[in-house]
């Protein structure tokens, strides 16, 4: 499929057509769940969407993958190389770097602004050596980085029907929303990291500290304390999700498919932490493969809806390349 998506998007030059492929295993590897929405783009719009996860996904790898075995200042170091990669590649368009390489031209051909990269850049780093939040709006401006700036970066490539600028908000809520499920899903591996993401003061309103956290991670066992904590906090995660839920239909009718089920999707997660008792300390819950299916086959009814009243692939408020094919599956 690969090559029918960049052959959609009008890519042709061997070595980017490579290192887009490279950027797509690298989400297809790492994230199963969004990878899965985005099969239900256009084929010519997926590409982008791989350069911009996968280049995330390899940030973040540099940060925190344990088999490395590198040092803070090893990763810093690392860190730092890839920024100056980046900002070449933003700069001139190109790399020798695959993954800057493909996330230079994405940047390009749909103009995202390069403000957005260094904020990701920047809570990359601070992963380095910030290890807990003391307050909810602490953590939101390291997601702003980490999380909201993807959003704000796919409102390009996804096109909208209102001005950008009033998507925008819901785009970066979606985002955050999504990290906060992520923190919730892996609190017990985070903390194994030496992180805890979930905001201290949400968790002393129930008794809870890190050393307990611990505890409870490492015994195996449960605390009453630490079930209402992450409870309080799924239902704040519930609650940027409705802050997001607008801006589903600000997208540009055939992206909404894609979203709308990463959003189910990313929901459902919440839901499986739910039915397994916020049992995450001690296990990782997961959406079960049925339940994944019968979501992306109700996002591509949505998308055969859609193609029957689709307008043509120029978006009244985004950038389609003028030589990308609007094909979906």
């Amino acid at each position: 499929m690969t090559a029918r998506e960049l052959d959609a998007a009008g890519v042709t030059d061997p070595g980017l057509r490579a290192a887009y492929a490279h950027c797509r295993r690298l989400n297809a590897r790492h994230g199963r769940t969004y990878f899965l929405a985005t099969r239900l783009l256009p084929a010519a719009r997926r590409p982008a969407v791989h350069a911009l996860y996968g280049f995330a996904r390899w940030a973040d790898d540099i940060v925190d993958d344990p088999a490395t075995g590198h040092t803070t200042a090893d990763r810093a170091q690392a860190l730092d190389a890839l920024q100056h990669r980046l900002d070449e590649g933003l700069r001139g368009g190109g790399s020798t770097e695959p993954v800057v390489r493909a996330v230079a031209h994405t940047a390009a051909v749909y103009r995202i602004d390069h403000r957005h990269f260094a904020d990701f850049m920047a809570s990359m780093r601070s992963d380095l050596t910030v290890t807990d939040y003391p307050t909810y709006a602490d953590l939101r401006r390291y997601m702003h980085g980490s999380a909201a700036v993807m959003g704000l970066e796919m409102l390009p490539v996804l096109g909208t029907v209102v001005p950008q600028e009033e998507a925008a908000p819901h785009a970066a809520a979606l985002g955050i929303a999504f990290q906060l499920t992520n923190f919730l899903r892996d609190v017990g591996e985070d903390l194994d990291r030496g992180r805890v993401y979930l905001p201290a003061d949400l968790l002393a309103a129930h008794g809870v500290d890190r050393a307990l956290l611990r505890w409870s991670r490492d015994t195996g066992r449960p605390d009453p304390r630490i079930t209402a904590a992450l409870e309080a906090a799924a239902a704040f995660t519930r609650g940027v999700y409705r802050e997001a839920a607008p801006g589903l239909a600000m997208l540009d009718p055939v992206a909404r498919p894609c979203i709308r089920t990463a959003f189910v999707l990313y929901g459902a997660i919440l839901d499986a932490v739910r039915d397994d008792g916020y049992a995450v300390l001690h296990r990782r819950a997961t959406v079960s493969r049925r339940r994944r299916a019968a979501t992306a086959l109700g996002g591509l009814a949505r998308l055969a809806a859609t193609r029957v009243t689709a307008r043509p692939p120029a978006v009244r408020h985004g950038r389609v390349p003028h030589h990308a094919q609007e094909e979906t599956p």
